[in-house]
């Protein structure tokens, strides 16, 4: 479950560039390497377990021994959504950038951000339960609450497992950063959107609706 992003696999036709972050095409090759021979002869033999992957979209490659990317180094998250507050992608990024080292580590720091996300939004921050459900009474999406709840509980179960060990599921771990994008999306991006061409309609029109909305 990855809410958009396909994470770089060994042999996959496509997925989100480590170099571009584009999904594109791949095209897959074993490279060859010369072998200097004592008296400077030269051999050449393919590498079986060394694999190149090359992406359409930007011309770049990736290197891959067995069934792992070794360059660039790769993350298995997406990147933030372009209008996740400073402090929220802060904890973010940091969270990106371990969590195929340490699941439990990023869902921890995602718990983190969407505390501070609730604050943004005009919560107290002082508990991140109560947080949603003071949102939720103000008529939070259900769908943004049940998101908010899935990060909470299972960054919860990361800094104290219950049941539920995160301790290799990067999988369940890398489906956060979705969630996290998905809520500040819906509660910021769309209402920016919204008001924005809300205010480009005319003031005769606008007054007409004021009038609409004013009768009994």
């Amino acid at each position: 479950m990855s809410y958009g992003y396909v994470l770089p696999t060994a042999s996959s036709d496509a997925y989100h560039c480590p170099h571009c972050n584009v999904y594109a095409n791949q095209f897959w090759g074993n490279p060859s390497i010369h072998f200097i021979q004592p008296g400077g002869s030269t051999t050449t033999r393919n590498v079986e377990e060394l694999r190149v992957s090359y992406c359409r979209r930007c011309d770049k490659y990736a290197v891959w021994v067995g069934d792992r990317i070794v360059y660039p180094s790769v993350s298995a998250a997406p990147l933030p959504t372009t209008d996740m507050p400073d402090d929220v992608q802060t904890d973010y990024l940091e969270a990106r950038d371990v969590v195929t080292r340490s699941p439990r580590s990023a869902a921890a720091l995602l718990r983190l951000a969407v505390q501070k996300l609730t604050v943004d939004l005009g919560e107290n921050g002082k508990n991140l339960n109560d947080n949603i459900g003071r949102l939720v009474k103000k008529g939070l999406p259900p769908r943004i609450q049940q998101a908010l709840d899935a990060v909470r509980v299972i960054g919860n179960n990361a800094v104290h497992p219950g049941e539920l060990d995160l301790r290799d599921d990067i999988e369940t771990a890398s489906a956060l950063f979705g969630l996290v994008n998905m809520i500040v999306t819906v509660m910021i991006t769309q209402p920016k959107e919204v008001e924005d061409l809300y205010s480009r309609i005319p003031s005769g029109a606008l007054e007409q609706i004021e009038r609409r909305d004013a009768s009994p």
